[in-house]
């Protein structure tokens, strides 16, 4: 045992961030105490976390309110939240409540961040990196920031926008005093080296391995074809899959697991309708815990990874479906943004990448003709998942980071 304690902070819920919860299981594992902070951000994300914290050994605990027990909580961070954010709007001075502003309970997380002493505090986003860096500075001790996304432009690439002005204010401000970056992605990690002139470290995100499944042959039945997120709606590349469906003319089935956004439903469906596409074939499903998405997804054959290039953040991300669709044994077809690109040149044996409707509709139609040729990159993605794009390896370079971290004096206070 370290006997060492680890604060891990997140203006989101565990239960909608498995990087949050592999982190924390790799540092339970080793021998850390490890306890969370977070806030609520949805009733779907509310229940899962429930079930998620009864098979934990690590803590976690809420702040900020929620709309059913603490509600009152809830509604002054909302208030609070919307008021700052319309000050630094009309005013454009980023530099006095940007810490508040960030999130809608970041105040509540800086807050409680500092009644916690732990040998190491670990950010897990914007909303929770001011607190990280406060409560590492209270007790002179180290700190840590993980960039899932390139956050300044993970809306949009507008310099003048709300999004980019509060969150390059915040990264300015704190990321200076972490002791240590790491990034979900080579680019991402490449983009924040070069703003802050550091060491950056990728740590993909990879899954677990899976227990040992068997991939079958879909000889002469409908391509299964497959998407997730946690909302299904536009700019998500799903209208260019729809497209490729219409032009590919064969016989697939498009599922897709989240909770559509309003109207999109609807939307997609007279998409499919106008592209030839029966409505039978086009199938929705409610979110599930995160651990069963590889049951649910084995029994596909391809995975979409559509991103579209509507900003810098989803040119240079490498998401969560994407290793998903790796580590349960499905072909990977992936839209040709750079991040994605870059992977699958390095592993071409688990799928293909195109650039716009007519290539995926080649594409597909493709696997649709050659059933061996889709059995074969199946098994390929299953055996890279199983061999090298893993959290067993990726969780080696995570603790080795930790330990560095543990290592090291605090940085200068601001």
């Amino acid at each position: 045992m370290h006997n060492k304690k680890i604060l891990l902070v997140s203006s989101g819920q565990p239960s909608l961030n498995p990087r949050l919860v592999k982190e924390a299981d790799a540092l339970t594992t080793a021998g850390y105490e490890v306890v969370i902070l977070y806030t609520y951000w949805n009733n779907w994300g509310t229940l899962h976390d429930k079930e998620l914290f009864a098979e934990k050994k690590w803590k976690a605990i809420r702040l900020g309110g929620d709309p059913d027990q603490k509600r009152i909580t809830w509604l002054l961070s909302r208030l609070l939240h919307k008021v700052l954010r319309y000050i630094l709007q009309k005013t454009g001075n980023y530099t006095d409540f940007s810490d508040i502003a960030i999130a809608r309970a970041s105040y509540f997380l800086i807050r409680g961040a500092k009644k916690h002493k732990a040998d190491l505090y670990i950010a897990h986003n914007l909303g929770a990196l001011p607190a990280v860096v406060k409560a590492a500075e209270f007790y002179k001790k180290p700190c840590g920031f993980d960039a899932e996304d390139f956050h300044r432009q993970e809306v949009n690439d507008n310099v003048d926008s709300y999004n980019f002005k509060i969150s390059s204010c915040i990264e300015d401000e704190y990321l200076p005093f972490v002791n240590y970056i790491t990034a979900s992605s080579p680019l991402i990690a490449e983009q924040y080296a070069l703003l802050y002139k550091r060491t950056v470290t990728s740590l993909l995100n990879v899954f677990p391995k899976t227990p040992v499944h068997v991939i079958t042959l879909n000889k002469n039945k409908p391509l299964k074809l497959f998407w997730f997120s946690q909302t299904i709606g536009p700019n998500r590349g799903l209208e260019c899959v729809v497209e490729a469906l219409g032009l590919s003319k064969i016989a697939a089935e498009l599922h897709l697991l989240g909770l559509p956004a309003d109207g999109y439903k609807q939307q997609l469906s007279q998409l499919a309708q106008a592209a030839g596409i029966a409505n039978y074939n086009l199938y929705f499903y409610e979110p599930i815990k995160a651990d069963q998405i590889f049951n649910v997804a084995s029994q596909f054959d391809i995975g979409l990874a559509s991103e579209a290039s509507i900003c810098l953040n989803r040119n240079i991300s490498l998401t969560n479906k994407l290793f998903t669709y790796i580590q349960s044994g499905l072909a990977v077809v992936a839209s040709n943004t750079p991040a994605q690109s870059a992977l699958m040149g390095q592993y071409p044996q688990i799928g293909k990448v195109y650039s716009n409707a007519k290539e995926l509709s080649m594409i597909l139609t493709e696997y649709d003709k050659n059933r061996e040729l889709l059995l074969q990159t199946k098994n390929e993605a299953f055996k890279i998942g199983q061999t090298l794009l893993n959290w067993e390896n990726e969780s080696r370079m995570f603790l080795n980071v930790v330990k560095s971290a543990l290592l090291a004096p605090p940085k200068n206070e601001r």
